[in-house]
């Protein structure tokens, strides 16, 4: 349904609705009225049945709007959800795409490796070809002078003749050895051969795959450009937008809240082991020397914001700095892990207690490389710069919170030269 289509069944509503006070007051009026004649009273009667029926008409119109409007609203999708909903099989594709790439730059090694040893056995095949061609000639020349037998039965000399017939041996195990190595040769060559031709086969799959698969990677993207566009070119797009941003920004908090409890609830069990490199309330004493968590710039600031466009308000409880998509993400400062995953309207989100009840945020990456219940150490890699759940390109989202509450990060992180 689009954006415009719902104020004309509002109108059509509040029609029908004006339609039928507009009988219901005929139908008092005439009610009212002083007693008729007989004839009269006929009439009054046919009349009252007519506004009837057309009461009973404009309801009916009125349910049926109704049930219109229901139906719209139900059709009605969450912008938010629809975008979440291409990131997500945009981000899986990515990664499919990425593992064909990997399977094929492997498969075409090994088709290289192939081609170098078939270059290699077909060279020695050559050499071994070219020493039988020797012998073969040798011993044409030999049964060309009446065979080996005149030179193992000629003479006296017993010496003599075991001499060549010691030569004779030797011969003969050189050309058996000759022929095997050939032979040899040509069955690993036949090999090589045969394993080149399948992954040449398996190459072209894996391209065919990856290509295919690329495709619907530029159609998901293109549907995400579409919808962003959308966004910032439709008032009741971006108004709808912004709703359900606030609505995610309420529902992270509720989250953030239920984290800290949970957190609470741990401190108050004797831990299992203990983190020297984060000492109770160490947090509070960095503001304004923290390290950034990225390289970048902040494009939008922590506090109240107005599009310039639309004039909409939002709150911002943290910042966005713009970064190469990529690029390294870093705790700030120690601490354990107490989420990663997705979470609407942030995309892959990172949340960091740091003892105290501070925590850092850490969103819209591309990838997450901690787990839940990890420690992290201050410059530590916990994901990269991505554009999951951004409506403005790669960027890193940045909050920092104390018991809940969200405080301007840039008043923490420590001043750039």
């Amino acid at each position: 349904m689009t954006a415009g289509a719902r104020p004309l069944r509002a109108g059509s509503m509040a029609g029908g609705i004006a339609r039928l006070a507009g009988v219901a007051m005929l139908v008092a009026a005439t009610l009212a009225m002083p007693g008729p004649t007989s004839g009269q009273g006929r009439k009054g009667e046919d009349a009252v049945r007519s506004e009837k029926r057309k009461l009973e008409q404009a309801e009916q119109r009125l349910r049926e709007e109704k049930k219109k409007a229901a139906a719209a609203r139900a059709r009605e999708s969450s912008v938010l959800a629809e975008l979440e909903e291409v990131e997500r099989r945009l981000e899986t594709k990515q990664r499919q795409v990425g593992r064909l790439d990997r399977r094929i730059r492997k498969v075409q090694a090994d088709v290289t490796a192939l081609r170098g040893e078939i270059r290699q056995l077909e060279q020695s095949r050559t050499g071994q070809q070219a020493a039988l061609a020797r012998r073969l000639r040798a011993m044409y020349k030999v049964h060309a002078q009446g065979g080996a037998l005149p030179l193992l039965l000629g003479g006296d000399d017993p010496i003599a003749r075991a001499v060549a017939i010691r030569h004779l041996a030797s011969l003969a195990a050189l050309d058996a050895r000759l022929i095997q190595e050939y032979r040899g040769t040509t069955d690993r060559l036949d090999d090589r051969r045969r394993r080149e031709e399948s992954r040449q086969r398996e190459l072209a799959t894996l391209r065919s795959d990856a290509e295919r698969e690329q495709q619907e990677v530029d159609r998901d993207a293109a549907r995400r450009r579409a919808l962003l566009a959308r966004v910032r070119d439709e008032r009741a797009y971006h108004e709808r937008m912004v709703g359900e941003l606030t609505e995610a920004r309420r529902r992270l908090e509720a989250f953030v809240r239920e984290l800290q409890e949970k957190q609470r609830r741990l401190a108050r069990v004797p831990p299992a082991r203990s983190l020297p490199d984060r000492p109770a309330g160490a947090f509070a004493s960095l503001r304004g020397r923290l390290p950034w968590p990225t390289e970048g710039k902040v494009v939008t600031a922590f506090g109240a914001q107005v599009h310039p466009r639309f004039g909409t308000r939002t709150f911002r409880n943290g910042v966005d700095i713009a970064a190469a998509e990529g690029r390294a993400v870093s705790a700030v400062h120690p601490g354990q892990v107490i989420y990663t995953g997705w979470f609407k309207g942030y995309g892959n989100l990172v949340i960091v207690d740091h003892g105290a009840e501070y925590y850092t945020l850490y969103a819209h990456l591309a990838d997450i490389a901690v787990d839940e219940g990890d420690d992290v150490r201050q410059g530590q890699r916990i994901g990269t710069v991505g554009d999951t759940g951004s409506l403005n390109g790669p960027r890193l989202y940045f909050e920092v919170r104390h018991q809940g509450k969200p405080l301007d990060p840039e008043q923490w992180l420590r001043e750039r030269s």
